[in-house]
């Protein structure tokens, strides 16, 4: 019904706006009745969405055409992302909502963990790009429904950073979304979205891991990758053209 409604409305972000409303939705559900779900089902149902996510993951990793492309994207992002403080910026930004917004212990693990595996992945740059550029919200829907799953559980464990999350999702699709015409000719080339997949992947497999507990890697810090990725693949087009 919900993703009905914003079909149907004419507005230049109506699928991030769509996918924002599923994850507030989520995670207040999950906050309200998060308390009657023992800890014991809590955990039994964040470790299942680990391991999709995990699988999530590596299906998108193996979208690569090259693994160098992904080894160095990977390494020198992760580089840049500790260099320009990525992680520990967003460690602020966390503790600074939580001031403002009140939470417990989880807050700003919720916050971070979420943010990252919302608007990370291809269905949020394509899903963007589509309703920029031809205006329509068909890949965000589903990507709100799955979102939005995914928040209710968050929330039920990890609190109200998760509802905090569809602020980061309405500023960092709705600027994507605005930002799309521009980007129309990345999105068109296959190897190009194929890299920034694969990185994508990787990043979703270490959220997947520290959702199953099996240690906590600061996957903010990768984040530069996704946009050395699709940068390193064009180098490699070019001198492949030379080359012929």
């Amino acid at each position: 019904m919900l993703s009905y409604t914003f079909a149907n409305m004419q507005l230049p972000i109506r699928g991030t706006l769509l996918n924002t409303a599923t994850v507030a939705v989520g995670a207040l559900s999950g906050m309200a009745l998060g308390h009657g779900i023992p800890s014991d089902f809590q955990q039994v149902a964040l470790s299942g969405l680990g391991l999709v996510v995990c699988l999530i993951g590596v299906k998108m990793f193996f979208q690569s055409k090259n693994a160098v492309i992904v080894i160095a994207a990977m390494s020198l992002g992760g580089i840049l992302g500790a260099a320009l403080h990525i992680s520990p910026g967003l460690e602020l930004f966390a503790e600074t909502a939580r001031q403002r917004f009140g939470g417990g212990g989880t807050f700003n693990e919720g916050l971070i963990t979420a943010s990252v595996l919302f608007c990370v992945g291809p269905m949020t740059l394509l899903g963007c790009l589509q309703d920029g550029i031809e205006g329509k919200i068909e890949l965000l829907a589903v990507k709100s429904t799955l979102d939005g799953i995914a928040a209710f559980f968050l929330a039920a464990t990890l609190g109200s950073g998760v509802l905090v999350t569809a602020l980061v999702v309405l500023l960092v699709q709705g600027t994507l979304t605005l930002a799309a015409r521009p980007l129309q000719s990345f999105a068109k080339d296959e190897k190009l979205v194929a890299e920034a997949t694969a990185v994508g992947g990787a990043l979703m497999l270490g959220i997947g891991l520290g959702l199953l507990n099996i240690g906590k890697l600061s996957m903010a810090t990768y984040l530069p990758s996704l946009v050395l990725a699709p940068a390193f693949a064009l180098v490699a087009q070019k001198f492949e053209k030379a080359a012929a």
